[in-house]
């Protein structure tokens, strides 16, 4: 057996189910090794998209995946993808061939590479070989962190023999609070009037979702999230969806009124805060996370708590007791009102819950709709596709211009239905996420939403989708521009940042979708007639959308 055999299968071992890809002469026994272990392959067209699907597929499955590359190009071509994941802390394993040769064509220093993305490199040796795939995929999934495993091609093809594969090492324990962080985090949640949870990254789990909205209901707070959690606490009453940029005036107000936060594996940033104007200058800010490093990173905390995020909120809530032992309402004074049939207390009262039933939601603000004949408001044309597609969906979203409103009126079901790979802010990821999320949720309708920039950017992966035969909707928010940038620099040459129409209908058309060009509501019964079936084939909506006005969200962007 090869050295490159004993890895691929190591890695498999591990629990590495799925392994996205481009093959090329020093990936090829490797990959078809994991192949043959009982992973899935799949083949993206660029390896920058193959990146994206395994960072979108583990963060939507919760599960680690690999990236199989060549050696060098096929390593540089990955690494906006890689960079992504490693920034987002997604648990992923990149295995590159690697030229050691200085001489070779293919030389580039790998290992600088993995470090200046904030990556984890790692190598594998002849003698170590499956314990070295094996620590990689440890690595990643027990520390959340991005591995690049370089597999020198010198060492790949050495006769090895029968390799035994040691076992995964069990997870540590997750972390729990000291007592005085816990009792101190009590007593905060106990002064507080109107406490606000925001549920991060860390806290996209059953048992972490279960925790924080026993107690919220416990300590009287509302529930949100930031962007990359949207959906965590669907179903709740006291949900407010995401907090920050994206957020509707009603929660950004209630978020600004808050005399506690805390933020709950969330860094609680410049996106979840508005710049820090969503906290009041005399609330009191928590941040709770596994990792210390992350503590107040982003802002001034009146307290850090280092804990797992299920661990700390279900030790908090055995903490407090009673709904007794909880702030204003155990005065006795009067009755708390009930809303929907719960008891409410602290920011859970009716006039509270009226004014989210009224405006948690953006589809509910009214608005000028501003469609002309030849141009549809973004608005009007996502609320339309909100009410179309299927409930059961997993939406991924590029960056640009244009993607709060496929982040804020689309509803996704719950934190898996939603894919927002955001952490470089790099457009062009958005067709891969989708088909990574789609893989990771094969009983959901997949929901791509792009910018025309970043459609044409990745769409080498449109055939890929096609490939797959994958029954997917590719939404193109089409201004035929860089929108942020043309709106951030109006008044100043844009003639870098426009370009004529393009026909991405036609484009998708030529990769195998059904294609429907979209300038008004009328154009959306083609959209209505792919959902009644059969869905044989993947969508792609070429929707022309006013270009006359910034997004609501965009003067938050550009304090970067």
């Amino acid at each position: 057996m090869r050295v490159a055999e004993v890895v691929g299968r190591a890695l498999v071992h591990s629990g590495v189910d799925h392994v996205f890809g481009v093959v090329g002469s020093g990936n090829f026994r490797a990959t078809n090794a994991m192949v043959d272990a009982g992973a899935r392959f799949v083949a993206a067209r660029h390896e920058g998209g193959a990146a994206t699907m395994a960072d979108a597929y583990a963060r939507t499955a919760g599960r680690v995946a690999a990236v199989s590359v060549h050696q060098g190009c096929g390593l540089t071509n990955a690494m906006t993808g890689i960079a992504e994941a490693a920034k987002s802390r997604t648990p992923l394993v990149v295995l590159a061939a690697e030229a050691t040769a200085p001489t070779s064509n293919f030389h580039v220093d790998q290992d600088a590479l993995a470090r200046a993305v904030g990556a984890v490199p790692m190598r594998v040796g002849a003698a170590t070989a499956a314990a070295d795939a094996v620590g990689a995929v440890a690595t990643a999934l027990h520390d959340r962190r991005t591995v690049l495993l370089n597999l020198p091609l010198d060492v790949a093809d050495l006769e090895v023999g029968d390799v035994e594969i040691p076992p995964l090492p069990a997870p540590p324990d997750p972390p729990a609070p000291s007592v005085t962080d816990l009792e101190r985090l009590a007593a905060a949640l106990r002064a507080a009037e109107r406490p606000v949870f925001v549920a991060g990254r860390g806290a996209r789990s059953v048992a972490a979702r279960d925790a924080l909205a026993a107690l919220g209901e416990r300590c009287g707070a509302l529930l949100a999230t930031s962007a990359v959690a949207k959906g965590l606490f669907r179903g709740e009453d006291w949900d407010l969806d995401v907090s920050g940029g994206f957020s509707s005036p009603v929660v950004a107000e209630l978020v600004a009124s808050a005399d506690l936060v805390v933020g709950w594996g969330c860094a609680l940033n410049m996106w979840t805060m508005r710049h820090g104007r969503l906290i009041a200058a005399d609330a009191t800010v928590v941040q709770v996370d596994d990792t210390p490093e992350a503590l107040g990173v982003h802002r001034a905390l009146d307290l850090g708590v280092v804990g797992d995020v299920a661990v700390t909120a279900a030790a908090a809530l055995a903490l407090l007791g009673g709904a007794a032992d909880i702030g204003p309402t155990d005065t006795g004074a009067t009755a708390a009102p009930t809303v929907m049939g719960h008891d409410t207390a602290g920011y859970r009262t009716a006039d509270v819950h009226d004014r989210l039933a009224a405006g948690r939601r953006w589809r509910d603000v009214p608005f000028e709709d501003r469609s002309t004949g030849d141009r549809i408001d973004p608005r009007t044309l996502t609320i339309a596709l909100d009410d179309l597609l299927p409930a059961e969906r997993v939406v991924a979203v590029d960056s640009g211009n244009f993607m709060g409103y496929p982040s804020m009126f689309l509803r996704v079901p719950d934190e898996r239905g939603f894919c927002f790979t955001q952490a470089f802010q790099s457009i062009g990821l958005g067709l891969a996420s989708a088909i990574g999320a789609a893989l990771a949720e094969p009983d959901r309708l997949p929901v791509a939403a792009l910018g025309d920039g970043g459609a044409l950017m990745g769409a080498a992966e449109l055939d890929t989708v096609r490939r797959l035969g994958l029954p997917m909707v590719v939404v193109v928010y089409n201004d035929d521009a860089y929108g942020a940038e043309v709106h951030h620099f109006a008044g100043e040459p844009l003639g870098s940042v426009r370009f004529p129409p393009t026909d991405v209908a036609a484009v998708g058309a030529g990769y195998g979708f059904d294609a429907v060009t979209v300038r008004g509501p009328a154009d959306l019964g083609a959209v209505a007639a792919w959902v009644a079936g059969p869905r044989d084939r993947p969508l792609l909506v070429d929707a022309k959308v006013v270009a006359d006005e910034p997004a609501w969200w965009l003067a938050e962007a550009f304090g970067h």
